[in-house]
């Protein structure tokens, strides 16, 4: 049996919601009138993700995504709309640190579980892998990237890799995106911050969420507060515009006041710390499963 539910609606909602936006990135936000840069700032003991968010790669992206879910309008294709996402756990330690415990790895599951079950979507843990490698646990977000991933890496396109490690330059967590798996399909999946995983130390980003989000970008979305208050934002219609991160639980921020809503600030797809998020929004839900049928399914 498959895992995966599919339909043949030639994608209906999750088309609607990116066509509505026009094709093209702009770096520069807008508030109160004022021209702003929306760029993520780098704040000790703040968030900091470092999936990679470079305006020309996403415009490229988003018009490879636009085509594709054209061309798949007029042939009898299917929507994935929901299914079960098999999971390798890929545990990086320097021998003494980060040798997180089979606990934390069966928390972090059930966060993932927790956060997408809404949507349809759950994460399966299908095998766990020790390994001591000192320069893999300190250089996983940089030079040892590619070595630790095609050591480690398992599966096909529609499988989950995640690698814990120490990523440098503060970084808790990152992505690729699901476009990004034709052309380096060994360096597919997510990798975390030992420490960020539930009863970690890396507080107020110890729940499990830094996961959430970075497979959130696995699963195509971008930040909410990407391209700031004008242009494409994240790509989807029902994600408020957000000028900047937020950070900590910042109630009733409005950083974009010419555009409706408030700051998406409970969304998985922000900076606030991991408290404060518990939720995607219809439209990511739509816009993963046409990013995951469109660059995933059966790959």
């Amino acid at each position: 049996m498959n895992k995966f539910r599919i339909f043949a609606a030639i994608f209906g909602v999750a088309a609607f919601a990116f066509t509505v936006f026009s094709i093209g990135y702009s770096t520069n936000a807008q508030h109160d009138n004022q021209d702003e840069t929306a760029q993520p700032v780098s704040i000790k003991g703040e968030r900091l993700c470092g999936t990679d968010h470079d305006p020309q790669k996403i415009a490229a992206a988003e018009t490879d995504f636009f085509l594709r879910l054209n061309e798949l309008k007029n042939t009898p294709e299917l929507n994935v709309t929901s299914g079960v996402i098999n999971v390798y756990f890929h545990v990086v330690s320097n021998g003494s640190t980060g040798n997180i415990s089979d606990q934390m790895i069966n928390s972090q599951m059930n966060v993932l579980n927790a956060a997408n079950a809404q949507w349809g979507w759950s994460f399966n843990l299908v095998s766990v892998d020790r390994t001591s490698n000192a320069t893999w646990f300190n250089g996983c977000y940089g030079s040892s990237e590619t070595a630790m991933k095609n050591a480690l890496h398992q599966g096909s396109a529609d499988d989950l890799n995640i690698y814990t490690c120490n990523p440098s330059s503060g970084i808790l967590g990152y992505a690729t995106f699901p476009s990004s798996y034709t052309s380096a399909p060994l360096k597919d999946g997510v990798v975390l911050l030992h420490s960020s995983l539930p009863g970690g130390s890396a507080a107020p980003y110890n729940e499990g969420d830094t996961g959430t989000h970075e497979v959130g970008h696995w699963m195509g979305l971008y930040h909410t507060f990407q391209g700031g208050c004008n242009g494409n934002g994240d790509f989807v219609s029902d994600t408020a515009a957000e000028r900047s991160p937020a950070y900590g639980c910042p109630s009733g921020q409005d950083s974009c006041r010419n555009k409706p809503g408030l700051d998406p600030i409970t969304n998985f797809m922000d900076y606030t710390d991991d408290a404060c998020m518990f939720q995607f929004s219809g439209g990511q839900d739509a816009r993963m499963d046409s990013q995951f049928t469109t660059y995933r399914f059966n790959r």
